[in-house]
């Protein structure tokens, strides 16, 4: 199936900044007539004026998905363009530091946002997919939907959760072969994101290359919402970290958390503080994080991920052939 993104309705959530930015300027070059929404009005605008610029229809809606009547309302003024055909959910925010030292509420709010807010905006236009008979919901997700990220356990949670709230709604719909619900997993991406997130580890948050330009991600976003389909992933590092985590877990976890505490002890000290968790970001209306160098590679982490993914095949294969494993010993044990 094939869908004509021109002139196609196309609603984005978290479209101030980021991913969202560069998906709004990626659907606007392809003529699409968009509806935009975010918490910060003033960078919204600009972002929809970007879009004009390139020919589009666009008008920005100001939403808080943790709002449920906030999302049926931006699903409504949507409608006023006609019959919707895509909606991104792409609102994301984070928390960094060890789980007993985030405030409870700082995860109940990233819950809020990056899980019941996706389920928010799938509450509203689902209605309006099955009364249209088509329509295509894309989910914005990422690695940590496949991999547990510590010293970020509120955001392992909403993004684990979000991969098995689009798994079931994808079913429900499995019986109206023109309504889809697809899932994007990209990895590290350099946008605003971290540095806009609350942070209580006390140090600078960085993302270890290789890190995604965001527009990448936008023409992925672009080609599912062209031809749907279930899951997209995008990055090496996304492949990688799926299959360390699929063949072992709790080890995969394990390694990243002995890297992240080995980065913590040597970044710079950085300024406690709650981030974008409660109120909008003021420096929003930019697709850059300014993470990106064409120099730049973590071998030390797509090394360990590729050596966790060999270690599990390895241990796999042990556990198929109990006489070999019982003749090589106990002390030859992977784990």
């Amino acid at each position: 199936m094939s869908i004509n993104l021109e002139n196609a309705v196309v609603v984005i959530t978290g479209a101030s900044s980021g991913i969202g930015q560069a998906t709004a300027e990626a659907f606007a070059r392809r003529g699409s007539r968009l509806v935009l929404a975010a918490r910060n009005g003033e960078a919204l605008e600009k972002v929809a004026e970007t879009c004009r610029g390139l020919g589009a229809e666009a008008v920005s809606v100001v939403t808080d998905v943790t709002e449920a009547a906030a999302v049926r309302a931006l699903a409504d003024k949507a409608k006023a363009f006609g019959d919707i055909d895509v909606w991104v959910s792409n609102v994301g925010v984070g928390a960094v530091g060890r789980f007993e030292e985030t405030p409870i509420e700082a995860h109940e709010q990233v819950i809020r946002t990056n899980l019941i807010g996706h389920m928010n905006d799938a509450h509203a236009v689902l209605p309006i997919f099955l009364k249209q008979g088509r329509g295509v919901f894309i989910n914005m997700i990422s690695l940590g939907g496949f991999a547990a990220a510590p010293f970020a356990a509120a955001y392992s949670a909403s993004k684990f959760g979000l991969r098995g709230f689009s798994e079931a709604l994808r079913a429900e719909v499995a019986d109206k072969p023109r309504i889809h619900v697809c899932d994007v997993y990209p990895a590290f991406v350099d946008t605003p994101g971290l540095r806009h997130g609350a942070n209580y580890v006390g140090r600078q948050v960085s993302a270890p290359p290789p890190v995604l330009d965001a527009r990448r991600v936008a023409e992925a976003i672009v080609g599912v919402a062209r031809s749907p389909r279930a899951t997209t992933t995008v990055g090496v590092v996304t492949t990688a970290t799926r299959l360390a985590h699929l063949l072992a877990p709790n080890l995969a976890a394990r390694a990243l958390s002995r890297f992240l505490a080995a980065y913590f002890k040597r970044a710079p000290r950085a300024v406690e503080s709650d981030g974008n968790l409660y109120r909008p970001s003021t420096d929003a209306a930019r697709i850059d994080g300014g993470l990106r160098s064409p120099h730049r590679y973590s071998a030390p982490l797509l090394f360990g991920l590729v050596a966790v993914a060999v270690l599990a095949l390895a241990a796999a294969g042990q556990r198929a052939n109990p006489r070999r494993r019982l003749a090589l010993g106990s002390r030859h044990r992977l784990w």
